[in-house]
């Protein structure tokens, strides 16, 4: 990316925030991502732009450097090192031996073959970027834990070029400059029990490829829940409401409540009031990476009877003589 402006790649103003550097990014991530742009090399070409800004951008001591230096900020100590030195010597290790120069052109000549200053740095093995990418669970899988397969894309780098799209100071004409290829695959991921809203599941060496023999990057699967048409979840607990018979109500019973792990039989007790919440300790979510769990919590809904029969109304009618109201 040498002499492009890692600003104007991710678009935001050069006194930007690293909170507004990060939004940028993940923006733009996903609208050039590969996985949405299949086949697009012109989207593949932007995606890897915007990740080498990032790298950067997002490093506060790089950033420094960048703003200062530009694309030789990677040089940056060197420069602070002999800035006010009159017949300076530099010194520059490369491979565990120290080389001294005079000039800095030098340096660049012998690093880039004659390329002199302003030429792209040679890179060596680079671990690749890290993806996210969103996965919707139900609670019930939530609760239980499960194994999802997934359709992924992965790039996987030329092996001519090594994922840097150039050999020498020409494109690679194997990938055509741009580096690798997109191959789909399928994916199985554990989903583990407990997971909520943000949780973000792991898969090591499942996101971007290296480039010039570097390690891969990881895949994070960002976790959102379901809502559910009975329970609520709060944190680790559950909420919802239990319908009770009016008769259930006044003389008491047991009524079925609903959990995420099968039918629970709940006493009411006689003269239970409408709106009486029972709370049902370790009947709640489990908590994640434990063996505990939270609790449920269920709100009394009195239901009324309807269509009554002549013999019940009468008896309803005598039970508001002997309790005037």
């Amino acid at each position: 990316m040498a002499n492009k402006d890692y600003y104007q790649v991710l678009g935001v103003k050069k006194d930007a925030t690293g909170k507004e550097i990060k939004q940028a990014y993940r923006r733009l991530a996903r609208k050039y991502h590969p996985d949405v742009n299949l086949g697009d090399k012109t989207s593949e070409a932007k995606f890897k732009d915007i990740n080498e800004a990032h790298q950067v951008l997002s490093d506060p001591e790089k950033r420094k450097k960048y703003d200062h230096y530009g694309d030789q900020w990677e040089y940056a100590d060197q420069f602070a090192k002999s800035k006010g030195q009159e017949n300076a010597r530099w010194n520059f290790e490369q491979g565990g031996t120290t080389f001294q120069y005079s000039d800095l052109n030098d340096i660049f000549s012998d690093l880039f073959g004659g390329a002199g200053i302003g030429s792209r740095r040679k890179r060596g093995p680079q671990h690749g970027q890290d993806i996210e990418s969103p996965v919707e669970v139900s609670l019930e899988e939530a609760y239980h834990g499960s194994k999802r397969i997934m359709q992924v894309q992965t790039e996987e780098p030329c092996s001519a070029c090594g994922g840097t799209g150039k050999v020498g100071n020409r494109a690679c004409t194997i990938c055509n400059g741009v580096g690798g290829k997109v191959i789909p695959r399928s994916l199985e991921v554990n989903i583990p029990a407990g997971v909520k809203n943000g949780s973000r599941i792991r898969m090591s060496g499942e996101g971007g490829p290296g480039y010039a023999g570097g390690s891969k990057g990881d895949l994070y699967l960002v976790v959102k829940v379901l809502s559910h048409k009975i329970f609520e979840r709060k944190g680790d607990d559950l909420h919802s409401e239990i319908m009770v018979p009016l008769i259930t109500a006044i003389l008491g019973g047991e009524v079925k409540l609903p959990t995420l792990n099968g039918n629970l039989a709940l006493n009411i007790p006689p003269e239970t009031q409408n709106g009486k919440v029972f709370r049902l300790k370790g009947k709640g979510m489990p908590h994640l990476g434990s063996t505990q769990y939270g609790d449920m919590f269920a709100k009394m809904k009195v239901t009324l009877p309807t269509n009554l029969t002549k013999e019940e109304k009468q008896l309803f009618e005598k039970l508001r003589t002997l309790r005037p109201v």
